[in-house]
């Protein structure tokens, strides 16, 4: 790579666009090379940027036939060592579900970008919703984990989009940016820092013995070495359920073994991976759930209820996979009630409800889709809930 291309990959300095551009420069910067998507509105910004990007930092953009095909294509890229990405909405994200699944049982590293719209069906091609939650986290068939990160902001889509790379390189598992229409054609100042930023590690650690090498052995943290096509090893993948080597086992003990492995890399490391902000929680009687643009109402809310004296809090899900049971559960011993404003019918009030365990309730502020709903909206059930 050239100097001056490889002076392209971070554009540092200020920028006025929007979230999806973002995205993309949050996964440039983070060393994407290679991307394989198919247009679809809200999320064909993504593409347009990529399209333009790579080819200037010597990466690889290809539009595919289809959604299944581009997220088959991320999978071999990131089998031959690439940090690859995608960027979907709506019914591509249900077409690109098979293949998830395949990622997941190769524990492929890969980042998908879901920039959510109004469904079920075609739906909203054009307008907001938040109802491909639960999609994200068991939308292929079959047990697995999944790492899903959810913006508020194009800063963020930048920020969370460099270390969706670092998190699906560290668990060797697809991370999703589910992103929403609001939040993707929104346009705000973005600061792209220099290069110490997060999403500038290299994939390429230190190598293990080619002799008896087992590619899918449970390794440090149950995260097996990361080896590559072309690297001289010998590397045998399935979507079958495998032992070690690679090799089809069909039998219930490999199966077990296989699966709780990879349930465990993500379960046990929860922890380290889930991310929250808080906005008065400490004194809070009732707590707003909220992630992507509904934390931006949420918050305006917040502000305006503690301005009155109410005790009202904010808890954002910028981890919405795995989910923040823990601190949901730390919470529910303390407050009246958690009330969930999402775009949906009640996806993470179920999650909230099942973590509180009955010590708090649990209230919906649930809008179908279409627009972001009003703090006039939001602010009398955040009331009800005080009393």
């Amino acid at each position: 790579m050239t100097t001056r291309r490889r002076d392209l990959r971070l554009l540092t300095g200020t920028h006025f666009i929007n979230g999806d551009e973002a995205c993309a420069e949050g996964a440039v910067a983070a060393g994407c090379t290679f991307f394989a998507g198919y247009p679809i509105t809200p999320a064909t910004e993504v593409a347009e940027r990529m399209a333009l990007r790579l080819p200037q930092v010597d990466g690889v953009y290809i539009q595919m036939e289809d959604e299944l095909a581009s997220m088959a294509a991320v999978v071999g890229a990131s089998c031959a060592g690439a940090r690859a990405m995608t960027a979907t909405s709506g019914p591509g994200f249900s077409l690109m579900m098979e293949n998830v699944g395949l990622a997941a049982m190769l524990e492929a590293p890969c980042v998908l970008v879901n920039i959510m719209r109004g469904g079920p069906s075609t739906g909203l091609p054009t307008l907001v919703g938040q109802q491909d939650v639960m999609q994200a986290r068991w939308g292929s068939h079959g047990d697995y984990e999944i790492i899903a990160l959810s913006p508020e902001s194009p800063q963020e889509a930048f920020l969370l989009t460099c270390q969706a790379f670092d998190l699906a390189d560290t668990y060797r598992t697809p991370v999703m940016i589910l992103s929403d229409e609001v939040v993707g054609h929104m346009t705000e100042k973005v600061t792209i820092p220099a290069a110490e930023s997060p999403g500038h590690a290299s994939r390429r650690g230190r190598k293990p013995p080619k002799r008896g090498f087992m590619p899918f052995s449970p390794g440090e943290r149950d995260v097996p070495p990361m080896v590559f096509a072309g690297e001289g090893y010998h590397i045998h993948a399935s979507g079958l359920t495998h032992d070690e080597y690679g090799y089809p086992v069909i039998t219930p003990e490999a199966q077990e073994r296989l699966v709780q492995r990879l349930v465990r890399k993500i379960r046990d490391h929860a922890d380290e991976i889930v991310r929250t902000e808080e906005l008065y929680t400490e004194d809070a009687e009732v707590i707003v759930v909220s992630y992507g643009c509904s934390a931006r109402t949420t918050r305006e809310v917040v502000e305006g209820a503690r301005g009155r004296g109410l005790k009202v809090g904010m808890l954002r899900l910028i981890t919405v996979w795995p989910f923040a049971e823990k601190r949901i559960r730390e919470l529910a011993g303390r407050v009246k009630a958690f009330v969930v404003a999402e775009i949906n019918s009640g996806q993470i009030a179920y999650e909230v409800e099942r973590c509180a365990q009955g010590s708090a309730k649990t209230v919906l502020a649930g809008f179908m889709g279409g627009r972001i709903f009003s703090p006039d909206e939001l602010l009398p059930i955040v009331e009800e809930a005080l009393h």
